[in-house]
């Protein structure tokens, strides 16, 4: 990894682990125990630059290169899963806008994403649009000096804290993918309601919401790209996301390794600690394995597309291996905890749920192996 991080870049990643470590854990335990918003916490990740690090430096932002916030993602992550998906996506949204909206929009809103009250989030999945987004029946209809958008969109990460939506929307009426544009929403609008939506299995932190448009005034400026290109900057957007979510899988596996290694060392049974037995060691060997081969696959796509290249394949490699990974993980910490990781006084037994949704949202485990199967199909 000494080629691909500066020194800035470790010293950068070494500062938020010492934070995560020390801050983030009990909080997480806390929201987890009582479904609360980890967006309680924003201020410190404000002030540490976390949601600009994608933002570039001319905008007010760290302009962090991909790699360095893979493995910042990563250490967010292996302490608060919930938080390390609120920063992503917030960051996500500023890559967006960096990329399509037009330099007035650039001006005006990506400084604001690195000051209080301007959370980000992304609006593309709606009650019968899942993994389908081409799908999507959301309107934008064309007015005088902009569209009133009107539908419905559902589990939208940062939902109720967030101000800046993008919003994916038909703007045409030809029933295909080429109808739908992508723009940019102020959720301070007349006519959006948001509500959290409760009772998840894991990441309870994360705020995830559904949300109701209804006759909201989006002005023409607002548009990101032109009209059309909706489902295009989507994709490019989720190229970059999964990035993020396959090194937030890691940082769970990687707080599973740390939990299973401290119980076995711990426990003992039959007169000495069970991380004397091969059957005990062999799962600790599996997952140092898995996280090595899972954080290589991250940094390879997080390289290309740091150098410009296509990387949607590489982040669909990385996303998938790294979600079922983390899971096979989560699932060894509990079997090596016993009984004990069954129960919540024990962190595995979180960490084995929050690792779950890995595998489902910026495409899940299914979609991954299509969008790679038709790489290589192409290559052939």
């Amino acid at each position: 990894m000494g080629a691909l991080l500066t020194q800035d870049d470790s010293l950068l990643i070494e500062a938020v682990r010492d934070f995560a470590r020390g801050d983030l854990i009990e909080r997480d335990r806390e929201w987890d125990r009582t479904e609360t918003s980890c967006c309680t916490h924003l201020k410190v990740l404000y002030e540490m630059g976390l949601l600009g690090l994608r933002v570039p430096e001319a905008y007010g932002g760290l302009a962090c290169p991909v790699v360095a916030y893979a493995h910042i993602i990563r250490e967010l992550a292996a302490c608060s899963a919930s938080v390390a998906v609120t920063v992503a996506v917030h960051n996500m949204v500023a890559l967006i806008l960096h990329r399509f909206a037009g330099e007035e929009t650039r001006s005006e809103v990506l400084p604001q994403l690195c000051q209080s009250g301007n959370l980000a989030a992304f609006a593309i999945s709606e009650p019968n649009a899942g993994s389908d987004p081409g799908s999507a029946a959301t309107r934008a209809e064309r007015v005088d000096g902009g569209y009133r958008v009107s539908g419905s969109k559902f589990w939208v990460t940062n939902g109720v804290t967030g101000r800046w939506f993008v919003v994916l929307a038909r703007t045409d009426n030809t029933g295909t993918s080429r109808d739908l544009s992508m723009l940019l929403l102020d959720a301070n609008s007349d006519g959006v309601s948001r509500n959290m939506i409760k009772g998840k299995l894991g990441i309870r932190g994360s705020e995830t919401a559904e949300m109701s448009l209804e006759d909201v005034f989006i002005p023409a400026d607002r548009l990101l790209g032109q009209e059309g290109m909706g489902m295009r900057i989507g994709l490019s957007a989720l190229d970059g996301g999964r990035i993020g979510i396959a090194s937030q899988a890691v940082g769970i596996g990687q707080a599973c390794h740390e939990e299973m290694v401290r119980y076995a060392r711990q426990r003992e049974q039959f007169g000495r600690p069970i991380a004397d037995f091969q059957a005990v060691q062999w799962m600790i060997a599996d997952t140092q394995s898995e996280l090595m081969a899972a954080q290589q696959l991250i940094d390879k796509a997080a390289w290309l597309e740091q150098e410009g290249r296509d990387y949607t394949q590489a982040a669909s490699m990385a996303k998938l291996y790294a979600s079922e990974a983390a899971n096979r993980i989560a699932y060894r910490a509990v079997q090596v905890h016993g009984g004990s990781g069954y129960v919540n006084e024990f962190r595995v037994e979180q960490l084995y749920r929050d690792a779950r949704i890995t595998t489902i949202y910026e495409g899940t485990s299914e979609v991954q192996r299509i969008v790679i199967g038709r790489g290589l199909r192409r290559e052939g």
